[in-house]
């Protein structure tokens, strides 16, 4: 039956996606998935994975590759209407996971192929799907009664609806709050690409003036530059109170409810798989294993960071003192009298490197270091519908010349886009029945300044970090080997051990070669000057024990959260937070900050009890990019090792096993210590 979220290319046809078709075709989709799935299992006599459970996976590769474009439009090009179409949905998706692993004639057979002879024969990925499948069979509620089954259903699609509600009340509080300013005093010390944007976005609503907003490539500027001590204050305020009940749009958008609401439900769902709590559930499908092995980890951590964030802190508040006669450092004054620090002490701005970072000059280096690397050739593919005129479209090709993946590149912040940075999967690598591969597909997705006026636009160094990461996570999705959905590329792999291949690439930001062909200035294409590169290397552990602390104190928010929460016991979302802020952090924040309710990841995305992971897959990364550091930062062989060993597998191997194939040995914390400047 034809579809309009379907296309014979593979590819989302973004230009003719209409709202009002949107839920009758997922409605049709979920239709034939059920039937065939009833059919598959009714009409086959012997119970195998050829006959049986590979065309099942098949349905629901078809289904997932009609729902990714409404999905990722939701995220990225929001409206009444197709968030209306996707809130339709979204209860019916979820549904139909929620159903499908409480399927007993299809749990029986899985069971029936992993206990047959032929299972040992079966390739690695299609023995680690069904074992994948049992697991979650039992996460999902198989051994419940009728009734149990029934609650955990209604539970996964009452978080399924909330989650969506927290992220699009986040979206509208961040773009309903807008301040203008008149006069050119107020803005002193700002950049004059911040400047510029902030004048665009004047003009672009017939203003005069300067238009500041709390999307990044604003408030970033706004806190780390502007000398109006007050006007950072009111921007500060009104980005922490986001979606909150303080603020300037106190309980408009509130997620407080919200917050309440998912965590007490995500509590009733792992009692009722009879686990003690969210973050004991959660863990069964992550590395960590254990809560306790979890908290060992990150409170070492807090133990050797502290002490070296406690002195930093101090240096920055002697410094502020000591510069602008400032008794007492506000939360608003961090950002900005750590960039004067980093000035003053290095002799370096973010700004200064811009530009030195066009984007098509970082494109062209990110692409250069994949090819030394991975021996990948990169090249944009033209004519291809996307949401956006900035978003362009490229093709990955190995060095033998086979079309290995292809992906969406949309950088730039706009309204009705989430912020931050993201990739996700449009379509997944899978062997038809014919003997053809479907090529996967990512979207990479940035929140970055976008180009001002005739000029190309300019990242600072962070931002082109944060690329290399995200390119990270979709060379981790487009080099699978794997033709099976379920655990190609990012598929399958634990939560804790995905930041891994997005980390790693992050080390060749730092590396004098790979600079060489990224950072180039955007009006003569001077490379870097060897004096700012030795200042940003310089740099590069400024205040990094500070930015470890406040990453661990995430961590350690969120999964104390997960495993404390009890409102009933005074044991509430903020009495848990400030109660981690008392051991773990060093500045603390204002009375008002409401941190939890911008905490997209935990509320919204999938690091409910593991945003431990960044720091987990840290170790990983810093060790494994220890090995370039032994053999050559560009030692090709490496680079294949690595890519064989850790992105080809996706989740078809236990990454754990993946690591020491790769490394030789299991993970040491040494080389994560060195390289944040916490150990020499």
């Amino acid at each position: 039956m034809d579809n309009p979220l379907l296309t014979d290319t593979e590819l989302p046809a973004f230009d003719r996606i209409a709202t009002h078709h949107v839920e009758p075709a997922i409605d049709a989709l979920l239709a034939a998935a059920r039937s065939g799935t009833e059919q598959l299992l009714e009409s086959n006599a012997v119970v195998d994975w050829p006959h049986v459970l590979r065309p099942i996976e098949e349905l629901d590769d078809r289904l997932n590759r009609a729902w990714s474009p409404i999905n990722h439009l939701h995220n990225v090009a929001d409206n009444d209407s197709l968030r209306a179409a996707y809130n339709a949905c979204l209860p019916k998706i979820t549904a139909y996971g929620a159903e499908k692993y409480q399927n007993e004639s299809l749990y029986r057979a899985f069971l029936t192929v992993s206990r047959s002879a032929g299972f040992a024969a079966l390739g690695t990925a299609e023995r680690k799907i069904v074992d994948n499948a049992l697991r979650d069979f039992r996460l999902s509620g198989i051994t419940l009664d009728p009734a149990g089954r029934q609650r955990f259903r209604e539970l996964r699609q009452e978080l399924s609806s909330l989650q969506s509600k927290f992220e699009e009340n986040l979206l509208d509080a961040t773009h309903a709050w807008k301040r203008l300013v008149t006069a050119a005093e107020d803005l002193r010390g700002l950049p004059e690409s911040a400047l510029a944007l902030a004048r665009q976005g004047a003009e672009r609503e017939g203003l005069a003036g300067w238009l500041l907003t709390l999307e990044m490539p604003s408030y970033r500027p706004v806190m780390a530059y502007c000398d109006n001590r007050s006007l950072r204050a009111e921007v500060y305020t009104a980005y922490v109170t986001r979606a909150s009940d303080l603020g300037p749009d106190a309980g408009r958008f509130d997620n407080t409810s919200l917050i309440d609401r998912i965590l007490t439900l995500r509590g009733e769902l792992a009692r009722l798989l009879g686990y003690p709590d969210f973050a004991a559930y959660a863990l069964a499908t992550r590395m960590a294993a254990t809560r306790e092995r979890v908290l060992g980890f990150l409170d070492d951590l807090v133990a050797r960071a502290r002490p070296v964030a406690e002195r930093e802190f101090q240096e920055l508040r002697d410094f502020a003192a000591g510069r602008d006669g400032i008794t007492e450092l506000q939360a608003w004054d961090v950002a900005y009298y750590a960039e004067r620090l980093r000035e003053h002490r290095y002799a370096l701005s973010q700004e200064e490197l811009r530009p030195y970072f066009p984007v098509p000059a970082v494109l062209d280096g990110l692409f250069a270091v994949a090819n030394r690397l991975f021996g990948l050739r990169i090249e944009p593919c033209t004519g291809v519908p996307t949401w956006h005129p900035d978003v362009t479209f490229f093709d990955v090709r190995d060095d033998a010349g086979e079309l290995r993946g292809r992906f969406y590149l949309d950088l730039y912040a706009r309204p009705h886009k989430r912020g931050g940075a993201w990739m996700d999967e449009c379509v997944c690598r899978c062997r038809r029945a014919d003997g053809s591969v479907q090529t996967p597909v990512a979207y990479l997705n940035c929140n970055f300044t976008p180009p001002i006026g005739g000029d190309p636009a300019l990242l600072t160094h962070e931002e082109v970090l944060t690329l290399f990461h995200e390119f990270g996570h979709g060379l981790h999705h487009l080099l699978t080997r794997v033709d099976r959905p379920s655990v190609a590329g990012i598929n399958g792999v634990a939560w804790d051990a995905v930041e891994l291949p997005s980390q790693i690439m992050e080390n060749w930001c730092w590396e004098r070669e790979a600079l060489q062909s990224l950072a180039r200035h955007y009006r003569d294409t001077v490379p870097l000057p060897d004096d700012l590169f030795r200042r940003l290397r310089a740099a590069r552990n400024f205040q990094s024990g500070l930015q470890m602390v406040r990453q661990l104190e995430f961590a350690i928010f969120d999964f104390r959260l997960h495993m404390d929460y009890d409102p009933a016991a005074g044991r509430t979302v903020q009495t848990i937070l400030d109660e981690v802020r008392a051991s773990v952090a060093v500045i603390r924040p204002p009375p008002f900050n409401r941190f939890q309710h911008g905490f997209s990841h935990v509320f919204a995305g999938g690091y409910a009890a593991g945003y431990y992971s960044y720091k987990w897959a840290e170790v990983l990364s810093a060790d494994a990019y220890s090995k370039f550091e032994e053999r050559g930062i560009f030692d090709a062989g490496t680079g294949r090792e690595f890519m064989t060993a850790v992105l080809e597998p996706g989740g078809s191997r236990d990454p754990l096993e993946l690591f020491v194939q790769f490394r030789g040995r299991e993970p040491r914390v040494d080389a994560l210590l060195r390289h944040s400047g916490i150990a020499a």
